[in-house]
């Protein structure tokens, strides 16, 4: 509910003020065509008024800092044409309109896939918004991998809910025997031609117990699900940042639903290796290639 400040002769003040109070504690959310190639597919519309793409970018940025000044809360939602396309079609709404464009992008942002507009350059902001979308459709893939592997002929229990509960536990094991510092990890599932990534940033103080994040938590252990549920060779790795001292970097391998640990040569060899060629890449200053610690054995066990 909207607090109105009463003014001295009227307790309620008058509509239009009220009513622009009221719109300052009303989010708003942009939907944003971040590529070229993109622009160019919603010109074919008449109502899309824009000719160019640098031009459509300076405009969308004077908006969000305009709605900004105004003590608004705005997120930015990445707007894909073709999907634009598919949901005016099941919807029956005309594309052409501008309000359809408005409904589409009142549905995205409702999905997740936004980043919360708090002054950035527009050049920091796309890259921003396109590596969340990325996480978040890896995120839907697997979700949905998961949920299609039904029951245990043998135990008859769920098989995707069986896997993300393993891989939670792995990864809260993972944070809690991490220690303190701030944690960047990678975890790479394959799954036949698709290569899954998740990536996760936390951080622990020093008398403080591990933190997971909810939503990037939940998205890395659904990632690494997957390859517990279907016995694939991933791989995690696990890069430690604490202040006065080097960064450390740990490595496991994926096997029947638990993570072993790497030798400290092995993960030299996974970091300092380029993977789209093979050719050795020259280590980093001040970073310390350790092996994988011990993450236990205790429950719950991965029983498919």
């Amino acid at each position: 509910m909207a607090h109105i400040k009463p003014t001295g002769r009227s307790r309620q003040g008058s509509a239009p003020s009220m009513r622009r109070a009221l719109r300052r504690e009303a989010p708003s959310t942009v939907g944003l065509l971040v590529d070229a190639e993109d622009f160019a597919a919603m010109r074919h519309y008449r109502s899309f008024t824009f000719d160019d793409h640098a031009v459509y970018l300076r405009q969308v940025e004077g908006l969000l800092r305009t709605l900004t000044a105004q003590g608004m809360h705005t997120t930015v939602a990445l707007f894909d044409p073709e999907d634009y396309a598919e949901f005016c079609a099941e919807s029956g709404l005309d594309p052409d309109e501008r309000t359809s464009r408005s409904r589409f992008t009142a549905e995205i942002a409702a999905a997740g896939a936004t980043v919360a507009y708090t002054g950035q350059p527009i050049d920091t902001l796309i890259p921003l918004l396109v590596s969340r979308a990325v996480r978040h459709a890896t995120w839907e893939y697997a979700t949905m991998l998961l949920s299609g592997l039904g029951d245990c002929a043998d135990c008859g229990q769920d098989i995707g809910r069986a896997a993300f509960d393993r891989a939670s536990h792995l990864l809260m094991r993972l944070l809690e025997t991490a220690g303190p510092g701030t944690h960047h990890i990678v975890c790479s599932t394959p799954n036949g031609e698709e290569q899954l990534l998740a990536v996760l940033h936390t951080a622990r103080d020093a008398d403080g117990p591990a933190r997971l994040p909810s939503s990037e938590g939940a998205e890395f252990a659904t990632v690494l699900a997957v390859g517990v549920a279907l016995g694939t060779q991933g791989g995690v790795v696990l890069r430690t940042t604490a202040p006065g001292s080097p960064d450390r970097v740990h490595g496991w391998r994926l096997h029947r639903g638990s993570l072993l640990p790497l030798t400290a040569g092995e993960v030299f060899s996974a970091y300092c290796t380029d993977a789209d060629t093979g050719e050795p890449v020259s280590p980093e200053s001040g970073v310390e290639y350790c092996a994988g610690f011990d993450l236990g054995t205790d429950e719950p066990e991965a029983h498919h």
